[in-house]
């Protein structure tokens, strides 16, 4: 029996630490306020003694649907206390999808954040027979008086009997790594989600790894904004309080690049729309400029980039090289970063593939963006950039003390301690992905002779033309979504003799073009019929795929109005495209093209 645990290395930092502020959060009137290490782990204990007041047991379940606030963190290592088993959901998760997760899973407490997810819970206490109280983070919460629920601040009082301090004492010396910490649904891109179970020793091994190949301490401060329902921002906030960083919990992610500014954080993880938001942002500001702003903001790129080839491949940097630098980082570089906050030392980027081109426009700003890629059977973590790498074109070199092969079809294959339990009441589809011990990932790639991993596709998204021609969907459309002018594009051809794109325009930069055409008075739904538009956006497609095989290439085009959301069922909670439901909302567009 191995009694390391996550709640015993946050416990033993809360001693460590004390009065110095662990966490922040935002009040109503967009303050932040803070929460000190020794606050954190007393509500911790009350919420662990609130759950054992309501009967909660080693391995029962809990559900948790909320945005992201401290009390989401902190009924989370209150569950680990008590050896039960977290159920998170996303926050936008809908009566029909979170029915399916919480009887599966035979759920009996819920905590929920706001109205819309305590809504939610309320219309599911008469769908899922084994939840019997639900429990709202947010004191606003208006709760119906007919139902047994409560809100937080008054759940902890439940419990805040001595009575339960032998019980929780005796539960924390019984613990197991091994123990199931937590049930966490996949994204479902095609078919029935499946609960992948991991254990608090995948934790522990994902920080360990970490630990051998990140540089941080406790002198860093991270930006949460990403949901904690995700297992990426999850595992990253295990990371940070257990190497005593100072947290911000964002409760609004649509607030991010205003509160960065604030926060001034060093650290973060993010997403690629992230960046390819803020990358859009960018050049739509400097196209407003003068042409003297424009030519020397292309000259302070141009410098950073030269700088970049130098530091790229690991050689010192020409004396007059630094002395244009230094300029250029003064009159232009050192004022994007600014926009940032300024206190970046990197920024994580996984979740799906992230444009070469933008890579290298942050790079040349001076924010290193340390790309990575993981799964959640896989803890999130699979490979990472070195600090000093800028190997943009792979997803990093393989994490400490993995074991990763490239199999059959190329798929990447995975052996580790954060490798998963399984999936939840599915050992078929467990039997399935497991081979040798290795996790099967579902993704092609390949392995150079560093160690770094660089991906092709999505196996189940590999393409199959009428002529035989096998096609890689995001490769391309990691391309061509680098354009300014795109916003989001899917790949169509799956046996069809060409392949074919439905393509969201760039919001900012389709209203520039817009007005050169003089269609600005326009409808947008007739905006993106124009022949005019549909030709420019075919034109700047045929330019950037054009080292591409002809079998490759995009043939045909269809301009969407609209961007795909989660609300309508295009993306995933993570961001990722639902090809499925997208081939399926839009057939007769598709047809169209063919």
């Amino acid at each position: 029996m191995n009694n390391q645990q996550l709640t015993s290395i946050l416990r033993n930092n809360c001693k460590k630490y004390g009065s110095r502020d662990a966490v922040f959060y935002q009040k109503s009137d967009k303050s932040w306020t803070p929460i000190s290490w020794t606050e954190l782990w007393q509500s911790i204990e009350d919420t662990a003694k609130a759950l054992l007041a309501n009967g909660v047991k080693p391995g029962d379940k809990v559900g948790i649907m909320s945005r992201n606030m401290p009390e989401w963190t902190i009924s989370d290592y209150a569950l680990q206390l008590v050896r039960a088993v977290s159920v998170p959901l996303f926050s936008s998760t809908s009566v029909a999808q979170a029915e399916y997760m919480l009887n599966e899973t035979e759920t009996t407490l819920f905590f929920v954040g706001e109205q819309e997810q305590y809504d939610v819970a309320k219309a599911l206490l008469q769908k899922v027979p084994t939840l019997s109280k639900i429990i709202a983070f947010d004191p606003s919460v208006q709760i119906d008086k007919a139902v047994d629920a409560v809100h937080f601040a008054d759940f902890l009082n439940e419990g805040r009997a001595n009575i339960y301090d032998k019980q929780l004492q005796v539960l924390s010396q019984e613990a197991q790594d091994q123990d199931l910490c937590t049930i966490i649904y996949t994204s479902g891109t095609s078919g029935v989600p499946k609960g992948v179970m991991l254990s608090v020793a995948n934790f522990l091994y994902c920080i360990k790894i970490h630990d051998l190949r990140l540089d941080v301490d406790d002198k860093d401060v991270s930006f949460c904004f990403l949901p904690l329902s995700h297992i990426f921002e999850r595992a990253w906030t295990f990371n940070v309080l257990s190497k005593g960083m100072i947290s911000y919990y964002l409760r609004n992610p649509k607030e991010v690049v205003a509160s960065v500014k604030v926060v001034k954080p060093t650290i973060m993880c993010s997403v690629p729309r992230f960046f390819e938001k803020t990358h859009e942002g960018v050049n739509a500001e400097i196209a407003k400029g003068s042409a003297i702003k424009q030519s020397i903001f292309k000259w302070a790129i141009n410098v950073g980039g030269r700088r970049l080839d130098y530091i790229w491949n690991k050689k010192p940097v020409p004396a007059m090289l630094k002395i244009a630098y230094s300029i250029a980082d003064k009159l232009v570089l050192a004022k994007g970063r600014a926009a940032l906050g300024g206190n970046f030392r990197f920024m994580v980027c996984g979740g799906a593939a992230l444009s070469v081109e933008i890579i290298h426009f942050f790079e040349q700003v001076g924010i290193h963006i340390k790309v990575g890629y993981g799964l959640t059977e896989t803890v999130a973590s699979v490979t990472c950039l070195l600090d000093d790498d800028i190997n943009t074109k792979s997803v990093g070199k393989i994490m400490p003390l993995l074991d990763v092969k490239i199999g059959e079809n190329d798929e990447v294959m995975v052996k580790g301690g954060t490798v998963f339990m399984g999936y939840y009441k599915k050992p078929e589809l467990t039997a399935e992905v497991m081979k040798d011990g290795y996790f099967c990932t579902g993704d092609a790639g390949r392995l150079d002779e560093n160690g770094y991993l660089f991906l092709t596709d999505r196996i189940k998204d590999i393409i199959k033309t009428s002529s035989g021609k096998y096609i890689a969907p995001q490769k391309i459309e990691s391309l061509l979504s680098g354009d300014k002018f795109i916003e989001q594009i899917t790949i169509i051809g799956n046996e069809r003799k060409y392949i074919t794109a439905l393509v969201v325009p760039a919001a900012i930069a389709f209203a520039g073009l817009m007005k050169e055409m003089r269609l600005e008075n326009k409808p947008r739904d007739e905006q993106v019929k124009q022949k005019e538009v549909i030709a420019f956006y075919q034109q700047r497609i045929d330019t950037l795929q054009k080292d591409l095989s002809p079998y490759e290439q995009v043939k045909k085009i269809v301009l969407l109005p609209n961007e795909f959301t989660i609300q309508t069922g295009e993306l995933t909670p993570s961001l990722k495209i639902m090809r499925r439901v997208i081939t399926e909302q839009f057939k007769n567009e598709i047809e169209g093209m063919y």
